[in-house]
């Protein structure tokens, strides 16, 4: 009887581990069915042209890069007018640099004088943009970097960039970064919010640590219960790929791939970042993505039951350059005409495969060809019974399901498209 309590217990737990990994948690429906957000890196880097937060101290020398704020005066920013690039492109959320390693602060913060306020420009553009998004109905959301190589108490050698060395005398306290770093998360918070996400970045140097993390976690969430924050915000982010560790139980509620797309992943949220071009902030002539490049990588994101977060950097006049904001009306015209098969689905049934990847809502599935090859495409069997196959918005297409898969005549299929969108819609069987 007794060993029978114990594998009782054991079910339990498994059986409480398996369905925590499994289940949505109820604030992040929001941001899962809206599938498509702009980031956007900017400050007074775009003055130089360089890397936000990377350049300072190599590309550009330190006590120049610190200076930059000094005649940074974006005359030509509108709020108004990102919101609505952002919405005629089909984005549905916005994440703005409020800090990056630079430290730079683009609110009205009183923690530094090191801020937006004692530009030239003297504007809160968060302000701006979290007044506008909500006018807007696009969920305003903060990226904030946990590093900070200008703040004196983050205690790192790399603070000042390559070959820094502390100056004779000066004592960084970690915990007076970390006084400084939340009274930031309630400056925005307070001030800004509701926010939709966190978006924390920065977090792999050494003076961070796992229960740091865990800390900032439960601080933010105590300062807003229902806000969604990244796995960026502690020590379990793997690289590039993004996925979290689980040798601990790592802060963070949802995975955050890096310039590229992420793993067919449904039982873990997750987002893949990337730029419109190759550099995160602005940078003149920067090779930009193609309309096609644009929708493969969106689709292979939503199809692999992931969010893709694309970013824009800013102009140095608070413009978003022209050429991009072309091809972000290009991706919003293309989702007019096909967005059912991106907002509110899920991943799959199918894993991507080299033909492309498919997305489901209800009782349709979506198939986004994006490569049509020879006059086939076959497909793993599926419980439920097809009852039409067509293209959306278009003709008929012929199919044979058996027990052993399902086969899809795409002779009918342009392989001119960037994506044939052929639609299954199953019996509505128990």
């Amino acid at each position: 009887m007794k060993y029978s309590w114990i594998a009782l217990l054991i079910f339990f737990v498994y059986c409480s581990t398996v369905f925590a990994q499994t289940t949505l948690d109820p604030r992040l429906q929001w941001w899962k069915d809206a599938r498509f957000g702009m980031f956007i890196h900017w400050g007074p880097v775009s003055q130089a042209g360089t890397e936000i937060g990377w350049s300072r101290g190599e590309q550009v020398p330190v006590d120049e890069y610190d200076q930059l704020y000094t005649t940074f005066n974006p005359e030509k920013f509108s709020a108004v007018e990102w919101v609505k690039i952002a919405k005629d492109a089909g984005m549905k959320y916005m994440v703005l640099t409020s800090k990056h390693h630079d430290g730079f602060c683009l609110w009205d913060t009183k923690t530094t004088d090191y801020n937006i306020m004692n530009t030239p420009f003297g504007r809160d553009v968060v302000k701006e943009l979290a007044e506008e998004c909500k006018k807007e109905g696009i969920v305003f959301c903060t990226y904030y970097s946990i590093l900070d190589w200008y703040q004196p108490d983050y205690n790192i050698d790399s603070r000042g960039g390559p070959g820094y060395a502390f100056p004779e005398g000066e004592k960084p306290d970690m915990n007076r970064y970390i006084d400084y770093l939340n009274t930031h998360m309630k400056e925005l918070i307070e001030n800004y919010g509701p926010l939709g996400i966190m978006w924390f970045d920065g977090e792999w140097e050494e003076p961070w640590t796992h229960e740091m993390g865990i800390n900032l976690y439960n601080y933010v969430r105590s300062l807003q219960e229902n806000i969604i924050i990244n796995n960026r915000v502690d020590k379990g982010r793997k690289g590039m790929e993004g996925v979290t560790l689980t040798d601990k139980n790592y802060a963070g509620d949802y995975d955050t791939p890096e310039q590229e797309v992420g793993k067919f992943q449904t039982e873990r949220p997750w987002e893949t970042n990337m730029t419109i071009c190759k550099q995160w902030a602005w940078k003149p002539n920067d090779a930009l993505k193609s309309f096609e490049e644009c929708i493969r990588i969106l689709v292979e994101t939503v199809g692999g039951d992931g969010n893709l977060l694309l970013n824009v950097g800013p102009m140095p006049d608070g413009k978003i350059e022209p050429r991009q904001v072309e091809r972000l009306n290009e991706i919003g015209q293309w989702l007019q005409q096909h967005g059912e098969s991106i907002y509110g689905t899920k991943g799959g049934p199918f894993k991507p495969e080299s033909w492309g990847a498919t997305t489901s809502k209800g009782n349709k599935i979506y198939l986004h060809i994006l490569n049509v090859k020879g006059k086939k495409i076959k497909l793993s069997p599926l419980e439920k019974s097809i009852v039409n196959c067509q293209l959306l918005h278009g003709e008929m297409i012929d199919y044979k399901q058996t027990k052993r898969g399902i086969s899809i005549n795409t002779s009918a299929l342009n392989p001119d498209l960037v994506d044939n969108i052929v639609v299954l819609e199953m019996a509505n069987e128990n």
